[in-house]
């Protein structure tokens, strides 16, 4: 089964705890909402922001790292042994397991910057739509605040205009804010007709130049002939190229990326594939971080924001799916790393935030009040903007 298989949602997931959690994290945003805005217009390093999400990529492989209920081929789903499993992702300690998947987001995100949502220290970041996933985290994530309406990934072109949207509407950012992504479901979730964004997306090739390099041939070739797991994904790594690419020729100002793999791997029950995926995730995100700071561009002035759009259920089978019915699929992760991000690491003990404040965050760190422009988006996350 994979993304294309939630179409709807009968039911909701702890909403009385989430709307009380949503209030929690509004009023303490609203409280530090003026005077961070205050404190970033004055001494903002921030000229560029990237948000990034691995869809569907739990806080426990993030905080813990492997799974060892899930290493071996029948709860899993291996085709790798056992051994070979545990050589290349487990480790004796949850530190050291993280830092061996994800060592970009361990050995410089979180040290250089924060990480928000490892529950076992208390830090709680959560979606606060009550479907748990992805057209409507992506929704929520990217305009400020849940529609209810969305119960369906075929629900069809978003009537919400996203931050991206907006800030592609103001002068200084028009025509330098671009989607890439693997799914090409986010030409309706960032409405392409209306929005008039750029947006790579899907098994849809990138244009290239004109004319056609022979690089661009071979993109197209790819593209045309692979035989895809999912129609409506691309893989990452046909996107990291078309990416790159991007960055360095149009260098965009505000850029989402999503990566899709690590849920589609995981509703396949291929747990060393969703490994294996979370792995190379980081990798790419890495090199994208590496490829900006090596231009002047972006260089000292770039902040990226890393998260997920839903978490899974748990156990030996749970973790295959999420939404409403698989308990824990609430349960989200954000990390934040650039110049006007205090190096706090991973946090203890946080005010619990929600997901729909990474919109007016996102807003905020180029300077941005769109909680104020659209007063039903929550503020920003307190603290991530020193």
């Amino acid at each position: 089964m994979t993304r294309r298989g939630l179409r709807s949602a009968a039911g909701r997931f702890c909403m009385p705890a989430l709307i009380c959690l949503g209030g929690l994290a509004m009023a303490a945003g609203a409280a530090m909402a003026a005077g961070a805005a205050r404190a970033a217009d004055a001494a903002a390093k921030t000229r560029n922001v990237v948000l990034i999400v691995s869809d569907g990529l739990r806080w426990q492989e993030v905080f813990t790292g492997a799974e060892e209920d899930l290493l071996n081929d029948q709860a899993g789903g291996s085709w790798l042994s056992d051994a070979e499993l545990r050589k290349r992702y487990w480790r004796a300690t949850p530190a050291e397991r993280r830092e061996a998947l994800f060592p970009f987001l361990w050995g410089t995100v979180a040290k250089r910057g924060q990480i928000i949502g490892n529950q076992n220290l208390g830090s709680i970041a959560r979606v606060s739509n009550g479907k748990a996933f992805s057209y409507p985290g992506y929704n929520e994530m990217s305009t400020g605040f849940p529609n209810d309406a969305i119960d369906s990934n075929e629900f069809g072109p978003n009537p919400t205009p996203s931050v991206f949207e907006w800030l592609n509407g103001l002068e200084e950012f028009r025509g330098r804010v671009a989607i890439y992504g693997t799914w090409s479901v986010f030409e309706n979730i960032f409405n392409k007709r209306r929005s008039g964004l750029i947006i790579q997306a899907g098994w849809n090739p990138p244009p290239g130049k004109s004319p056609p390099t022979p690089r661009d041939a071979l993109m197209r070739r790819l593209y045309a002939t692979t035989t895809p797991l999912d129609e409506e994904d691309v893989d990452n790594s046909f996107l990291q190229v078309a990416l790159l690419d991007y960055v360095t020729l149009a260098k965009p100002r505000v850029l989402f990326v999503g990566y899709g793999e690590t849920d589609n791997w995981a509703h396949q029950g291929r747990y060393d594939l969703v490994l294996d995926s979370a792995h190379r995730t980081d990798a790419f995100i890495k090199e994208l971080w590496d490829t900006m700071q090596a231009m002047p561009q972006y260089r000292g002035n770039t902040t990226f924001i890393i998260t997920t759009d839903h978490g899974r259920g748990g156990g030996l089978t749970e973790w295959k799916e999420h939404g409403f019915e698989e308990k824990g699929s609430e349960n989200i992760w954000i990390a934040v790393i650039g110049p006007d991000t205090s190096a706090l690491g991973e946090r203890r003990a946080t005010a619990p935030v929600i997901q729909a404040q990474i919109a007016a965050t996102l807003a905020a760190f180029v300077v941005k009040d769109y909680h104020a422009a659209v007063p039903r988006a929550a503020p920003s996350i307190p603290d991530v903007l020193h």
